[in-house]
């Protein structure tokens, strides 16, 4: 896949993440997460995947990322079934995100900038 990428509407080069193989700077922006995504579906054969099945594939990891916390905060395990760092986890649910918003062409960085915008309009007050 070389040349450009359909990010949140905006065509990006796919060459801020480097070469053939996928390679990530460092302090990538959303916009580079993106594209990086985007790159290693392609090359790895999932770039195919729907949005339904990156969504499953998202809830799986979610669930990874609750057992490895559960382990990590000394709750009682299933000590035969497998576990994942917390930090790998996250990771795994970052990349799942960044698939399901390039397959809805949602700008991350926008839109979270967006989100956080209506967020400082409102009042949070504590529960009770």
């Amino acid at each position: 896949m070389n040349g450009r990428l359909q990010i949140g509407g905006r065509v990006v080069d796919d060459q801020l993440i480097g070469g053939e193989m996928p390679e990530l700077g460092q302090n990538p922006t959303l916009e580079a997460l993106q594209a990086y995504v985007a790159r290693l579906e392609a090359e790895r054969g999932f770039a195919g995947q729907t949005v339904l099945d990156k969504c499953l594939l998202l809830g799986e990891e979610i669930g990874e990322l609750f057992k490895a916390i559960r382990k990590a905060e000394g709750l009682s395990i299933d000590e035969t079934s497998a576990f994942g760092e917390v930090g790998d986890e996250l990771a795994d649910v970052l990349i799942y995100v960044c698939a399901i918003a390039n397959r809805c062409g949602v700008d991350l960085e926008a839109a979270f900038r967006d989100k956080e915008l209506r967020n400082h309009r409102r009042t949070w007050k504590p529960a009770g």
